[in-house]
């Protein structure tokens, strides 16, 4: 009888919300029937929700600070305020693709049979946490004021620093999706362990990489 239970639950759909209460069962689920497009669109609203409040954060004072001339700021805050709303569009497909790319060309060098589909639906799925914690930490910044470029779940939002800088990259949500990605990839990409947490936590470092060029590029001298 719990054996047929067992069964039933991995026949089953995978579900989004599933990622926060029952992951394993999740990535199993996804191996068996993996999901793309709703899970995809879902996740891209979300994304979407999530950097409209980040847009909205936005103010002339901000702008001014990176150099922008007071003649031009309604112009470009506009502007900005637009891209940073259809970026929350088009990042997470984005996202999903590239590293599901890059994962199945490591899957074959490893000689595992995981699929395309299933390391992009797989990664799509763990996207939520991104999704979520995006959102959270967007509209509380959105409600409250302060600096929309610091997360408040992050290790600089918690210590309170008025810079990012390298706190500014590690952030709860984010550490988070590394152990649900290093599960993802045994689980559902059949790698072993040792090289599931090598490539969850490289591209976390690199995540970080690219957090800090942001950073620093931010932070140059106005020409």
């Amino acid at each position: 009888m719990e054996l047929q239970k067992e069964v039933n639950s991995l026949n089953q759909n995978p579900k989004l919300m599933g990622m926060f209460t029952s992951p394993g069962v999740q990535f199993e689920r996804i191996k068996q029937s993996p999901k793309i497009w709703v899970p995809l669109i879902i996740i891209s609203v979300l994304y979407a929700i999530g950097m409209t409040f980040m847009a909205l954060s936005l103010d002339a004072a901000t702008l001014i600070e990176q150099g922008v001339p007071e003649d031009q700021i309604d112009l470009v805050l506009t502007i900005t305020k637009v891209t940073v709303a259809i970026t929350g569009i088009v990042t997470p497909i984005f996202g999903v693709l590239i590293s599901s790319a890059i994962q199945l060309v490591i899957a074959r060098i490893a000689s595992s049979t995981v699929t395309f589909k299933q390391l992009f639906s797989m990664n799509t799925y763990i996207m939520i946490i991104g999704a979520v914690g995006l959102i959270l930490n967007m509209g509380i910044r959105y409600a409250i004021g302060g600096n929309p470029e610091i997360y408040i779940t992050s290790l600089a939002g918690i210590l309170n620093q008025d810079k990012a800088g390298v706190l500014g990259t590690i952030e709860v949500f984010g550490i988070w999706s590394v152990i649900l990605s290093a599960s993802g990839l045994h689980k559902t990409g059949q790698f072993s362990k040792g090289l599931a947490w090598t490539i969850a936590i490289v591209f976390f470092l690199i995540s970080i990489g690219f957090g800090l060029v942001g950073t620093l590029l931010q932070g140059a001298p106005k020409l």
